[in-house]
């Protein structure tokens, strides 16, 4: 009993944080492109929001204490997305209201560099979502503990052509994200439980109305 409770117990393993503060670090980048009239948030709200978002995921990288680090780093990408999402519906209305004005208030160039800010915004911030709920999470992956998926990956069925340890990390759901932006719809990958098709029927609806009334509308401009 003694030498059982002594034993080591197995490592965390922790996926790679780098391609999520590339994200956050874009998402704050174009947010700075949108003009200040459009902007419902100060500037410094989503700055702030980043910097607290990569802290954790630092300190998951550096330090021991990671299951504490793994809990704040859930809850603050939970309220990044709650906040940053909300800051997108706002922005993408404000939009809309100066076209249907004809003021001249937002001109043909800012118009279309602002439908592409939220557009790429709008994928970004799906994309971290799906990655922190989808089987209990990053760690939860990569720790083989067994959780009910919320999507199905192509490579799940076809595992003669991956390695015997895949599993979804990031990038793969940077291009669910980036597929429900443009197909408006699942692709390759299904969705399998109801907040996983809520989550991308919400995506698919930002990114309809920033290319279909947006966007065309600024192209429109710029070509007259």
């Amino acid at each position: 009993m003694g030498e059982a409770m002594n034993e080591p117990t197995q490592a965390l393993r922790i996926e790679p944080r780098w391609p999520l503060a590339l994200a956050v670090i874009a998402v704050l980048f174009l947010y700075a492109l949108l003009p200040g009239r459009i902007r419902v948030f100060p500037i410094w709200v989503p700055y702030v929001l980043g910097i607290a978002l990569i802290g954790p995921m630092a300190a998951i990288t550096l330090t021991d204490a990671k299951v504490k680090w793994l809990r704040i780093e859930r809850v603050i990408t939970m309220s990044f997305f709650v906040v940053v999402g909300a800051a997108t519906v706002a922005n993408l209305e404000h939009l809309i209201a100066a076209m249907m004005r004809r003021s001249g208030e937002i001109g043909g160039n800012q118009l279309l560099t602002s439908s592409i800010a939220i557009w790429v915004v709008n994928v970004v911030m799906f994309s971290l979502v799906y990655w922190h709920i989808d089987r209990g999470g990053p760690e939860a992956r990569a720790n083989n503990a067994s959780r009910r998926p919320d999507w199905l990956f192509p490579q799940e069925g076809a595992r003669e052509y991956v390695p015997s340890d895949w599993r979804p990390t990031f990038v793969d759901y940077l291009f669910l994200g980036f597929s429900t932006a443009t197909a408006f719809s699942p692709t390759d990958v299904l969705p399998l439980t109801s907040r996983a098709k809520i989550l991308m029927m919400l995506e698919s609806a930002i990114s309809l109305v920033t290319i279909v009334v947006v966007a065309s509308r600024a192209i429109n401009i710029v070509g007259s």
